[in-house]
C-alpha cells in the first residue's frame, strides 16, 4: 500500500504544482496584455511627434530671396 500512498502524495504535489502554473501563465498573459497596450500608446505618440516634427521642419511655401 506504500506504493499507493506515494502515487497519491505525486499526485497531489503535480496538482498543486499545475495550479501554481496556471495562476503564473494567467498572470503574465495580463501583463503581456498591459505591455502590448502600453506599446500601441508610445507606438501612436511617436507617430504623432513625427508628424510634428515634419511639419516644423517644412519648408515655407515662399523659396528663400536670391543671395548676392
Amino acid at each position: 500500500m506504500s506504493g499507493t500512498r506515494d502515487l497519491e502524495a505525486q499526485l497531489a504535489f503535480v496538482e498543486d504544482a499545475l495550479q501554481t502554473l496556471d495562476a503564473a501563465m494567467a498572470s503574465q498573459q495580463q501583463q503581456i496584455l498591459r505591455l502590448e497596450q502600453q506599446i500601441d500608446v508610445l507606438q501612436q505618440r511617436l507617430k504623432e511627434q513625427g508628424h510634428r516634427l515634419d511639419s516644423i521642419a517644412e519648408p515655407d511655401a515662399e523659396p528663400p530671396p536670391p543671395h548676392y
